[in-house]
């Protein structure tokens, strides 16, 4: 009973996850090596296009003049001037050089120069193309002139005046040198003579321009300030006048710069403070003398009974009767007549003592009440003018804004009135702070076109655009060129390259094959055997290991398939079944019944095959042909009529018959299959075959589309052994093997062993 096989798979490699993109110098360099004739074609090109610019440009000449904003004219401008002092910051420095490139500049130096009128100057840079330009211009100026429809007059002046201008600002350059305050002004022209007068005249129409705005400044500052100093005037008489008013409608009288109301206070207040000190003193005399009296205290002294001549004169009396009363006393005894009668003196001398203090505390009483009237008018004084006093202070708050008000409309009008005196006398002072440093000479040399320069942009240009092109046809290259590649896009084993092989014209044997045996149709068809040493029999051992490695049965059958037709996989299928018949027994099946390539690289002369075995059931051994130089069985695809079910046929249980019937006959079963892109065959058979190996074109074959073939077809993928880069160009190769990669030492070693082995 026949019982479908049960084939070994292996996991398919998953590409490699996309990593972070280093800098790969060796594929730098190979990509160099590959369009370095693309680029070495483009720098030629321009460096022709430069070398004819070259040919055909007017050489132009330059002329420079520099200007300085002169830092040392400071004080005299700013002695002479209050407008327009002298530049300090970088904005103002900037704001000149674009003041030199504006229009009313250039105007200035185009009337200065009538270069309207100047054909050298209007003609511009006359190489042939701007030739040709100006004389159709001027046939249609012309043309239009015989209309009518041409502009005369004042029109056609001014039209002229804007050209001359747009040519003027076109080829004049201003820039700043460096960090410094000096300007420099380079003009290009067809003629030195003409460079150097137009740099001048732009110098000239520079510092004239400044002149004239300081003119025209300091006049509209002198209109502006008469009119302003009248109406000053005016106001500051109007604010003298208000104050005046105010101090006489207020009584705010002043001598010695102070109200009088002010010094009355004051008065006032120091002859308070007198007033109170004298009735203090008079209240202190007046006390004293009161208690002197009430303790009866005659022998107490005050300062007006010193002064007293009663009571001196009743004092020594009575000092006097106490001598003689205690004189009499002594030798006559203080009862004696005329000693009572001295004591009673010394009493009446007593009383009047005491009488005439009293006189004297009357006085000091009078003196007492008169002070303190006095206080109290005084007092009442000072409460007056200090009302009067703050009244004063509160109406001279309103004085002093009006007294500040005339101060300031009266300092305004002086300072006004000065300025109007100096700007009159500045505008006949021609002081700036900007001066030529450097007169513009005209040139000893051509200063375009710069051949160096020239020549170097377009070496850049060709290098750049070359390098574009370059890359462009890299990243359109989307084809297999190395084994880095299939492993990286495909996932796959890379098992070799095989060499595009050229066969010498008749190439084809002279001998007839017998009936039986294979006829091989070139060279190519047995390349792998001839030349065992080559890179095309490497690659097919390679593969060859990765079937005995991968396929674990005793008979191996293995699929030869290819995504696109026309990549040379019945070549590869052909040699690598007769580079395995040198050592093993091996079966080659032609099983692409659409274009069987095999067959007719082998059996053209076959008159039966594949069909005539699964179809009218023969048997394979009557349809084989044998290959008596390497023992190679071949069963063809004899192909008499369109097969439009070859998938089916394929896939039938006669084609699974066929394959169990030789398993035990051969080691390896070689399956020569259709392309898998444009015909579903290899898929139909595909449970049958223990491995496949995919054969792709160098150079010609999509890896996207071999990429999407295999993830479209997981069982043959999943088997698929390996790939074959067939049809390798060996000279572009080596541009794509970078130093030191496999491809790299196998190529190296390859050449190094056919060398050897020949």
């Amino acid at each position: 009973m026949n019982q479908r096989p049960v084939f070994l798979t292996r996991p398919r490699q998953e590409p490699r996850e996309e990593e972070v993109p280093e800098l790969d110098i060796d594929g730098l360099i190979a990509i160099i090596r590959r369009q370095w004739r693309v680029v070495g074609l483009c720098v030629a090109v321009f460096l022709a296009l430069g070398i004819g610019y070259l040919l055909a440009a007017v050489p132009r000449y330059t002329a420079r003049t520099s200007v300085l904003i002169d830092r040392g004219n400071r004080q005299v401008v700013e002695q002479l001037s209050t407008i327009g002092g002298v530049l300090d910051d970088e904005a103002s420095v900037l704001s000149q050089v674009e003041l030199l490139r504006s229009e009313t500049i250039g105007l200035s130096a185009v009337d200065r120069l009538k270069l309207q009128d100047d054909p050298e100057f209007m003609a511009g840079r006359r190489n042939l193309i701007l030739a040709v330009a100006s004389d159709l211009r001027s046939l249609l100026q012309v043309g239009q002139w015989l209309r009518g429809d041409s502009q005369s007059g004042p029109d056609q002046i001014e039209a002229n005046r804007r050209q001359a201008l747009a040519m003027l600002l076109g080829n004049m350059k201003v820039s700043r040198v460096g960090r410094s305050y000096v300007l420099e002004i380079a003009f290009t022209a067809s003629s030195p003579r003409l460079a150097a007068a137009v740099a001048g005249a732009i110098a000239d129409a520079y510092l004239t321009d400044k002149l004239d705005a300081k003119y025209d400044a300091t006049r509209r500052a002198g209109n502006w300030l008469q009119k302003r100093i009248e109406e000053l005037r005016q106001r500051s008489l109007e604010s003298d006048l208000a104050v005046q008013r105010f101090r006489a409608e207020n009584g705010l009288v002043t001598a010695n710069d102070r109200l009088v109301s002010d010094q009355q206070l004051t008065e006032l207040n120091s002859a308070l403070i007198v007033a109170r000190a004298d009735t203090a003193r008079a209240q202190a005399r007046s006390d004293r003398i009161e208690a002197i009296i009430a303790r009866g205290q005659g022998e107490a002294i005050v300062t007006d009974a010193l002064d007293s001549s009663v009571i001196s004169s009743l004092r020594e009396k009575y000092l006097e009767s106490s001598k003689r009363e205690a004189e009499i006393s002594r030798r006559l005894g203080q009862g004696h007549a005329q000693a009572a009668r001295l004591r009673q003196e010394m009493a009446e001398y007593d009383r009047l003592m005491f009488d005439e203090l009293r006189r004297i505390a009357g006085s000091y009483q009078s003196e007492l009440e008169v002070a303190q009237s006095r206080e109290r008018q005084i007092t009442l004084g000072v409460g007056n003018a200090t009302d009067i006093s703050v009244t004063a202070g509160e109406t001279q708050v309103q004085l002093r804004e009006l007294e500040r008000a005339a101060e300031t409309y009266r300092n305004l009008y002086q300072t006004f009135l000065q300025r109007y005196q100096e700007a009159v006398q500045q505008q006949s002072f021609p002081v700036t702070e900007a001066r030529i440093i450097s007169r513009a000479v005209p040139p000893t040399g051509a200063s375009e076109p710069r051949l160096s320069l020239v020549l170097a942009l377009c070496l850049a240009l060709g290098c750049g655009f070359g390098g574009a092109v370059g890359a462009f046809r890299e990243f359109r290259d989307r084809f297999f060129r190395t084994g880095e590649q299939v492993r990286e896009v495909l996932g796959l084993e890379y098992l070799g390259s095989v060499p595009l092989v050229e066969l010498p014209t008749g190439s084809r044997p002279s001998t007839e094959p017998e009936k039986g045996e294979v006829h091989r149709k070139n060279e190519l068809s047995g390349f792998a055997t001839v030349h065992p040493c080559s890179a095309f029999a490497e690659t097919l051992r390679s593969a060859r290991i990765a079937a005995d490695v991968h396929i674990d049965r005793p008979h191996k059958v293995i699929g030869i398939v290819s995504v696109l037709p026309g990549e040379g996989k019945s070549t590869i299928a052909v040699n690598f079944a007769q580079a395995l018949a040198g050592s093993a027994r091996t079966l080659l099946i032609d099983a692409d019944l659409r274009n069987p390539g095999a067959t007719r690289a082998l059996g053209q002369h076959a008159e039966e095959g594949l069909i005539e075995v699964l179809l009218e059931g023969q048997t394979p051994a009557s349809a084989m042909l044998i290959d008596p130089e390497t023992g190679l069985r071949f069963l063809p695809a004899v192909v008499k009529r369109r097969t439009p079910h070859s998938s089916e046929l394929l896939a039938s249980p006669a084609m699974a018959r066929l394959l169990a019937q030789v398993a035990g006959d051969f080691d390896y079963i070689v399956l020569d299959l259709p392309p898998l892109g444009p015909v579903v065959d290899a898929r139909a058979i595909a449970p049958r075959v223990g491995g496949f190996v995919m054969v792709v074109e160098w150079g010609e074959t999509s890896r996207k589309a071999v990429r999407d073939t295999l993830n479209a077809e997981p069982q043959i993928a999943g088997r698929c052994l390996g790939v074959i880069l067939n049809k390798v160009d060996a000279g572009k190769m080596k541009l794509y093997e970078g130093y030191g990669s496999s491809d790299y030492y196998a190529s190296r070693y390859s050449h190094y062993y056919h060398e050897n082995a020949s």
